[in-house]
Order: C-alpha cells, then structure tokens, then sequence
C-alpha cells in the first residue's frame, strides 16, 4: 500500500491507494494535464489577453492599408503609362525620335501576391515598395527631361512655321502657273519662277509669312517689287506692284498689308507675280498655300 496526502478542509489527510492503481493514476494525470493545456490554448484563442488582440487588430489593420496603398500605386503606374504613350505622340508631332523606355521596366503589380505573416514577409515588403519607388523615380524624371525636349522643340518649330509661306497673298484667280513658259512679251521659253495672281490693280496685297523686308522698290521687269526674307532660308518675292506700303529692314507678320497689285514692269496685264525661294532655289508657291481661303481671312484681319 503506498500512503498519499492531500490537502483537505485545510489539513493534511493521509489516503491508502494500492500499487496496481498507481499506474493508472499516474497516467490519469496525464491525460488531465494534456487536456488542461489543450483547454488553456482554447480559452486564449476565444478569449485573447488584450495585448494579442491589439496585435491581430493591427495586422488586419496593416493588411488592409498594404492592400489599398498597392491600388493607388497601380492606378499611378497605369496614368504615368498613358503619359509615356502620349509623350511619344507629342515627340513625333514636334519631329522628334521616338523614346526608349526599355530601360524604365514596365508596370504590374506593386506587391504581388506577398503575404504579411513575418518580419521577413515585411522585409520583402519595403524592398518591393523601395524597388517600385525606384522605377516610378526613373519614368517621372524621363517624362520632366522629354517633356523639356518637346516644349523646346515646339518653340523652335513655331518659329520656324511662323517663317514658312503658308498664305495667298491677294485675291484673285491663277493665271501663269510655276515651270517653263512661252513668254509673252519676250517671245521665247523660259522659266517663270513663281505663280501668277490675277489681280485688279489697287488689290491688297499681304505677307505670306513673318520676315524681313529686303528689297522694296524697282527691280527692272518685275516693275515695283518688294521681297521679304523669312529666315530658315525662305524668301518671297511679289512682283508689278501698283505701290509699295513697306520700307527696306522693315519687320513683318504673315498678313501685314505690304502693297497693292499694279501692272509694272514687264507685264501684259493687271496681276501678282508671286515667288517663294528656299536656300536660293525657286519653289512652286501652290505648294506653299495652304486653305487659302480661311488663312486669306486671317490675314485680312490684320
């Protein structure tokens, strides 16, 4: 008989049990210990200290800040997208290469399919945001530099366009038009390097583009004649002027009022003679007139 104590009514009491009971007991309180602990873990997964609480609390709190901050990076990356494709549409409008942005990367997801469980899913976490911010920095600065090429361009181009002839410069129907020609008061073939305009004399006549004016008076067979330099190698001629309304180094605009058509010169008729040149060559001038009518307007407003 092995004598046991137990604490009882607040006294020791001695209690008998026999040895092949003793087994039994021992593995009794086993399996009363294992079911203390299993009920322990219960009760602190149904009822948590506040402590593990408040932690779960913030990790869904996280998870769902991670969740809605990868939206807003995707929306950003897909609106910086589109302005990488309309950079490429402005950069050929001002005659500019396309861009290479093999080296920017391309767009995705921000953070993948990372779970948040460990301090090690939160270190690929940041090294995945930091990596993100990286190629975001790299598509933005390229968009500020590019976006400074066009708007240099587009100043250039403008300048350029405003020195292009792009008008008609009087009214009136075409008569002799640009290329080889029997001349009527001459007799014989010869080039006739511009485009006639017939005209009624005393008709305005305009500036095809913004210049120079280089020449304003007398010039032989071209009777009174004036002709502007335009830059960027351009030069317009209007030739049998009636009178002229510019002085030589005068500035104009495309549409200033320069003059008025006539019948000087060599001419067998009230008309414009009008020439467009470029880096010394004689250009057709149809070439150069573009919707005359609605720009012919314009430059009648000035």
């Amino acid at each position: 008989m092995e004598k046991f104590y137990a604490l009882r009514n607040g006294k020791l009491t001695p209690y008998n049990i026999s040895k092949l009971k003793y087994p039994a007991i021992v593995l009794g309180s086993i399996v009363l210990l294992s079911l203390s602990i299993n009920f322990f873990n219960l009760f602190s997964a149904l009822f948590p200290n506040s402590d593990t609480r408040q932690l779960k609390i913030e990790n869904n709190a996280l998870k769902n800040r991670v969740k809605a901050i990868s939206n807003d990076f995707e929306e950003l990356n897909t609106k910086v997208e589109n302005l990488l494709s309309t950079n490429d549409e402005l950069r050929l409008a001002v005659n500019l290469g396309p861009s290479d942005t093999d080296e920017l990367g391309i767009g995705g997801s921000v953070f993948g399919e990372t779970p948040i469980n460990s301090s090690s899913d939160i270190n690929d976490l940041l090294l995945n945001i930091d990596s993100y911010i990286n190629n975001m920095s790299l598509k933005i600065n390229y968009e500020v530099e590019s976006y400074s090429e066009i708007q240099k361009s587009m100043e250039d181009n403008s300048n350029l366009f405003s020195c292009i002839p792009a008008i008609k410069p009087a009214k009136g129907y075409y008569g002799d038009r640009f290329g080889m020609r029997y001349h009527p008061i001459l007799k014989r073939k010869r080039m006739h390097s511009g485009l006639d305009i017939l005209a009624n004399i005393g008709e305005p006549v305009y500036a095809t583009a913004d210049g120079k004016v280089r020449l304003a008076g007398r010039n032989g067979g071209m009777g009174k004649m004036i002709r502007i330099d335009h830059g960027f190698g351009y030069k317009t001629s209007y030739a049998h002027l009636s009178k002229i309304s510019v002085k030589r180094g005068a500035k104009v605009k495309r549409g200033d009022l320069i003059g008025y058509s006539g019948n000087t010169g060599l001419s067998t008729g009230p008309h414009l003679h009008y020439e467009v040149h470029h880096n010394g060559i004689a250009l057709n001038p149809r070439n150069f007139i573009y919707d005359d009518v609605k720009l012919f307007e314009i430059a009648a407003q000035n």
